[in-house]
């Protein structure tokens, strides 16, 4: 297949370290362009594989990702960031994107629950929430206001338990990256993340989890320059296809 060539005009830098040049809206045919991606860091597995796929069947497109703690990005957008698609963590956070009317129409499109990674062999024997906050117990959680984190705190306040983590992150990735390490001996991610892990980490599962899970929505944002290859990056989301991709990395379907 021929590439048609890209018509790409020079932009100012993005935030968060997205990419620095951006696109001209397309006006039918073929999809062209630099695609801006925004997603919470729980997605950069499966989402850096939808791009490909995306790119695959959509030679004039270049998709440009950014990921990062959900707040983050959304405030990122609210201050103008050019910003095609944004995919968070929940609700909560979407809405404070579509409320200063900078996305519109989000939908749901997986869920995810949470879980305890350890270090492999689970060294600490930490099987239950109340474990978390035993002496000795180093916890790495989200920062409140991230989406995991605000799925914890839900979780801790379910199961009565009073834990005083050493850190809080600013993103998912961030909490496992510090048991990967040895920095903490347990922290609350998501399964996906423990699977994502592979042997690095143990995942231990905790019944609490199931009151705390969050839905993932998806939409195309105002911002951006592509809003043609915007809108068919979420239908590609939401398509059995990319459907496929999210649960074969342990995400649950939306409804």
């Amino acid at each position: 297949m021929i590439r048609r060539a890209l018509a790409v005009v020079a932009a100012g830098a993005l935030f968060a370290g997205c990419a620095s040049s951006g696109s001209k809206p397309t006006t039918g045919g073929a999809l062209k362009g630099d695609l801006v991606v925004f997603a919470a860091a729980s997605l950069k597995p499966t989402f850096t594989q939808l791009a490909k796929q995306f790119e695959a069947a959509h030679p004039g497109v270049k998709v440009v990702l950014s990921f990062g703690g959900s707040d983050t990005l959304a405030a990122q957008i609210k201050q103008g960031a050019p910003v095609d698609v944004f995919a968070a963590a929940n609700n909560t956070t979407m809405q404070t994107v579509v409320s200063s009317d900078d996305a519109k129409s989000p939908v749901n499109f997986v869920k995810n629950e949470l879980e305890m990674a350890v270090a492999p062999g689970n060294p600490k024997n930490i099987r239950a929430l109340s474990d978390l906050a035993k002496p000795g117990v180093k916890l790495a959680l989200c920062a409140k206001a991230v989406p995991c984190g605000s799925a914890a705190a839900k979780a801790f306040a379910v199961a009565g338990v009073d834990a005083k983590p050493v850190t809080f992150e600013q993103d998912v990735t961030s909490v496992l990256t510090k048991v990967e390490l040895g920095e903490a001996d347990a922290g609350l991610v998501y399964r996906t993340d423990v699977k994502a892990a592979g042997a690095k980490v143990d995942g231990v599962d905790f019944p609490e989890a199931a009151k705390a899970v969050n839905s993932y929505p998806i939409a195309q944002v105002t911002t951006g320059k592509n809003p043609n290859a915007g809108k068919e990056f979420v239908g590609f989301v939401l398509s059995p296809s990319g459907q496929a991709v999210l649960t074969a990395a342990g995400f649950e379907p939306a409804s």
